[in-house]
């Protein structure tokens, strides 16, 4: 029923946006010297995609994740999700989005909101309305939900795969960030809302670990700094974190605790031939898993025999992503990629043998536009799952056929 009542909302939400827009260009219509000033002031863009993903999963993977090539998804034991071979159908990508610019004494004021279809979280499996960006910023002060500055979006191929690179950094998170630098070379600093996940291991049923807390007494510190050039671009991207947790019960034993995250990304984009692009991307670090496209919990169980108020502690999972896909232009109408990614975790002692050890991914693709913001491709999708300890690496093949179709409007402005 909440679910029913969020669509419901959503698509009203939605028709509000367009009697709005409407409504605007009614106005620029029946006045143009009212239209020609409101244009020279700001403007409001109306944009988005209807896609439509058909494929064949040719192994198996998580229910929730049927049309996703996730490696941490995929069983970690022989059948875990049922016979292999299924076929699946979904228009999740669709999206749907508002930005709006307006100059100011103090510099533009920029907004964007946009949401998709791609259930996550509770909603994991579903096509309901999900929140992407909520964000806008004024100069050089930007404050909501957007892109973390430790992340490269222009890193991402030109696939027809959902999820993508799992070595990727790709996280949006709720931030304020300060752009002292903006344009082709960038400088941006930000706090961002702190989170992160715990992997009980071989322990994660005993009672003792269901007193444990989260406990976040600071923000994330996150940055980039970009070089642009003709030839393309290098960026370097930081970040640290404080992972608390805090034992709330009353047993002999005292597991509280925190450790330090940090990673450091390295990407770039290089710019061959006419119009394509090499698009790389290294990531080393310590608890920084849930920052990752896809990756296992933040903080893992080590085990301490010797301390015996605390015979286990919580310790920061180093992680080592890569990224490499080589985006190419056939012509005006083809285009493919093809490219690799990997996440290698280096597991804690009192992991499970069955926990995430690392995961593969690949795609290669065709795609055609046989008109502007029209799009048809079918892609090839490779994953593979390898455990801590017991020896099982299981790999995913699939095939996917995919139809977008764009639209991108102004309804105020130049």
């Amino acid at each position: 029923m909440n679910r029913v009542i969020k669509n419901i909302l959503g698509m009203m939400f939605f028709l509000f946006i367009f009697a709005f827009s409407s409504r605007l260009v009614c106005a620029q219509t029946s006045d143009p010297a009212d239209a020609q000033s409101k244009q020279a002031k700001s403007s409001l863009d109306i944009y988005g995609f209807i896609m439509m993903d058909a494929g064949y999963d040719f192994k198996q993977v998580h229910p929730d994740w049927y049309d996703v090539v996730r490696p941490t998804k995929l069983p970690s034991f022989k059948d875990e999700f049922g016979a292999d071979g299924n076929t699946y159908f979904g228009v999740r990508q669709t999206r749907f989005g508002v930005k709006s610019e307006t100059p100011t004494s103090m510099g533009t004021l920029k907004t964007q909101f946009e949401f998709e279809l791609f259930g996550t979280g509770d909603d994991a499996g579903q096509t309901t309305f999900r929140l992407r960006h909520a964000y806008g910023e004024l100069g050089q002060i930007g404050a909501g939900q957007t892109w973390s500055p430790f992340m490269d979006i222009d890193v991402f191929p030109n696939s027809v795969e959902y999820w993508g690179p799992n070595g990727m950094v790709f996280f949006r998170n709720v931030q304020f960030r300060w752009m002292p630098l903006k344009g082709d070379s960038r400088i941006t600093i930000a706090v961002e809302r702190p989170g992160a996940s715990a992997d009980g291991g071989v322990y994660r049923d005993r009672i003792e670990l269901q007193d444990v807390r989260p406990h976040f007494q600071m923000p994330d510190i996150s940055g980039e700094a970009r070089l642009g050039r003709k030839w393309g671009y290098i960026e370097a991207a930081g970040i640290l974190r404080r992972i608390g947790w805090e034992d709330v019960g009353d047993d002999p034993y005292d597991l509280s605790g925190h450790v330090w995250g940090w990673g450091i990304n390295v990407s770039s984009n290089l710019k061959v031939f006419k119009n394509d692009v090499i698009k790389l991307q290294v990531v080393y670090g310590k608890g920084i898993q849930n920052y990752m496209n896809d990756a296992p919990e933040d903080v893992g169980i080590e085990n301490t025999p010797a301390n015996a108020q605390a015979p286990v502690k919580g310790v920061a999972l180093p992680l080592l992503g890569i990224v490499a896909f080589y985006d190419h232009y056939w012509s005006d109408k083809f285009s493919s990629t093809i490219g690799y990614s990997r996440l290698d975790i280096d597991n804690s002692s009192g992991q499970a043998d069955d926990a995430f050890k690392n995961g593969q991914y690949a795609v290669t693709n065709l795609l055609y536009y046989p008109v502007k913001n029209a799009m048809v491709g079918g892609e090839f999708q490779w994953g593979q799952r390898k455990n801590f300890r017991d020896g099982w690496d299981v790999p995913d093949y699939r095939i996917q056929f995919s139809f977008k179709y764009d639209f991108s409007f102004r309804v105020l402005g130049n």
